[in-house]
């Protein structure tokens, strides 16, 4: 090939040469053809790309054609049920729902309810009337010792930071939660004037960084804490040990990217690359971070504090409960992210293959809670791929108070799934800080639809809820929720996800999945200690049980 570019190219030059020489305006032609042997003579010398190298100009085809692939993929080769991670089908509703168009579909199902893993929800004879249910239920969240409790909906808004997402974006999103009266949470990026400017509701999330209450060595600061906790827009604070794309997973944000206004936000130093540790230094172990939680509660003059995390080892949670019952000192709440969730970028490897999934992590959450009797105290949020009514259903059944969606909301605000958050050219002006892309993005149309579409998928989650013959969110449990484990069983929420007894945890025996994990766990370290295991000898081991 690259023998027959120079041949190519010498005959082409030449025999426009002598054209322009019998008729003069062919000369011009030579301003189109001259660039692409340029760019072929520049590809032969280049080392970096094999392609181009081996095949002069024509091997840009194959850069195009990646480049184009997932947009010909989404809009003329996947089905409705297909698509990931959010397939047309339900993409197509929140779009429908967030523009208050028709939702409803013709014809039936498009899933295959005899497939593995297809789930649904048992109705009842005894439904109850739509007009009689509470359409925008509230979830009170504050402890014994939280002095401004919160009253939240069941449908908030999950953590994404400013610099992830566009002024413009957060504006909407703000603004939406200030229309519909629900929350949004800041992520971990810092308390933004984008995030107070329209009045909504907020979750300030202190992740790893400290940002916007740090000091300049990256140390928590809690004064400047105290300074922005108290404002009266900031209803409760969510510290993340972890998150959904990339649990265990620390950051870097360069130095170029530091601008003066993301320096202001996050109290960081221009210049300077900003590090978030994959771990916290506030605190080291269980019991200083239930300490954390009481100080952060008093700086905050009372409000709602509470913890996010995406599960890995159990006995660490465990670990954290037992904290709670050393020191009587209660989070108000606790937000459980799935391992499959996350608008973050991440590498491949932990957004794959790191991570509890939001189902198995949910369940456990609640009944350690449960088996510590520590539920009463503490309210669940279920955070990853929460973007339908059923999505709602589903996490209310294992133990949810409440729900988070980022993805969801992303797509109220008019995002295409063009899956470029990472690459600062998102089409849409959500997840880029492009003006030009950005001014796309216009908060007074975007955030009527963030509001509609929360509205909608409440409304519609409690009709569901209403269908089985519910009141509120509260009422429903594991056996409402059907799933096929193969083509010919089924099984309830309840059968694959088994409770424990109220306090079951609080001394022994211990029900049998939670033996191990109880006896490596303890409130002074998170860290699992398997020596505490006794090792059994095999060759003194019976087959036989009396």
């Amino acid at each position: 090939m690259r023998k027959l570019f120079i041949v190519s190219a010498v005959i082409i030059l030449s025999m426009l040469i002598a054209w322009s020489i019998i008729w003069h305006p062919a000369v011009w032609s030579l301003v189109i053809i001259v660039p692409f042997i340029m760019l072929g003579i520049y590809d032969m010398i280049q080392t970096e790309h094999t392609i181009t190298r081996n095949f002069p100009v024509f091997g840009h085809l194959r850069f195009v054609m990646e480049d184009l692939r997932p947009k010909i993929y989404q809009y003329f080769i996947e089905s409705d049920t297909n698509g990931t991670p959010f397939n047309r089908q339900y993409r197509s509703v929140v779009y429908q729902r967030a523009k208050m168009d028709d939702d409803t579909r013709p014809f039936g199902t498009e899933l295959d309810v005899y497939e593995n893993g297809y789930e649904w929800l048992n109705h009842s004879i005894a439904a109850i009337d739509h007009t009689k249910l509470n359409m925008s239920p509230r979830v009170t969240v504050g402890g014994p010792d939280c002095l401004k409790p919160y009253s939240a909906s069941v449908y908030n808004i999950s953590a994404m930071s400013f610099g992830s997402l566009s002024e413009n974006a957060i504006l909407a999103l703000n603004s939406g939660a200030k229309i519909g009266g629900f929350a949004h949470n800041t992520g971990e990026g810092g308390l933004s004037h984008y995030h107070l400017q329209p009045g909504g509701d907020i979750i300030w999330q202190l992740g790893t960084g400290y940002f916007s209450c740090r000091h300049k060595d990256g140390t928590f600061d809690y004064d400047a804490f105290a300074q922005r906790a108290i404002l009266p827009q900031v209803k409760m604070i969510e510290i993340k040990l972890s998150q959904g794309a990339k649990p265990g997973h620390g950051g870097i944000l360069p130095a170029a990217k530091v601008t003066p206004e993301i320096a202001k936000i996050r109290l960081v130093e221009m210049g300077e690359d900003v590090i978030s540790p994959p771990y916290h230094t506030a605190f080291t172990n269980p019991l200083e971070m239930m300490a954390f939680i009481k100080k952060l509660r008093e700086l905050s003059e009372g409000k709602p504090i509470g913890f996010k995390l995406c599960l890995g080892h159990k006995s660490e949670f465990l670990a954290i409960c037992k904290a709670m019952i050393s020191t009587g000192i209660y989070p108000d709440f606790i937000t459980v992210d799935g391992g499959e969730g996350g608008t973050g970028a991440a590498p491949l490897e932990f957004s794959n293959s790191v991570g509890m999934p939001l189902r198995e992590a949910l369940a456990f959450v609640y009944d350690a809670l449960t088996g510590f009797n520590l539920k009463k105290h503490i309210k669940i949020i279920a955070s990853g791929k929460v973007a339908t009514g059923f999505d709602l259903v589903k996490n209310f059944a294992l133990g949810a108070d409440m729900c988070n969606s980022a993805r969801g909301m992303m797509f109220a605000l008019g995002c295409i799934q063009a899956l470029e958050c990472n690459n600062n050219t998102c089409p849409t002006g959500v997840a880029t800080q492009d003006k030009s892309l950005m001014k796309g993005l216009v908060v007074e149309e975007k955030k009527q639809r963030v509001a509609n579409f929360h509205k909608a998928t409440v409304a519609s989650a409690i009709q569901m809820i209403g269908a089985a013959g519910l009141q509120h969110p509260d009422d429903i449990h594991r056996m409402f929720i059907y799933r096929r484990v193969n083509s010919s069983q089924i099984q309830t929420y309840g059968e694959l996800f088994p409770y424990i007894p109220k306090g079951s945890l609080l001394s022994t025996p211990y029900p049998s999945t939670f033996e191990l994990d109880m006896a490596i766990s303890s409130e002074k370290t998170f860290v699992p200690d398997y020596t505490l295991v006794s090792q059994v000898d095999s060759t003194e081991a019976s087959a036989y049980v009396g």
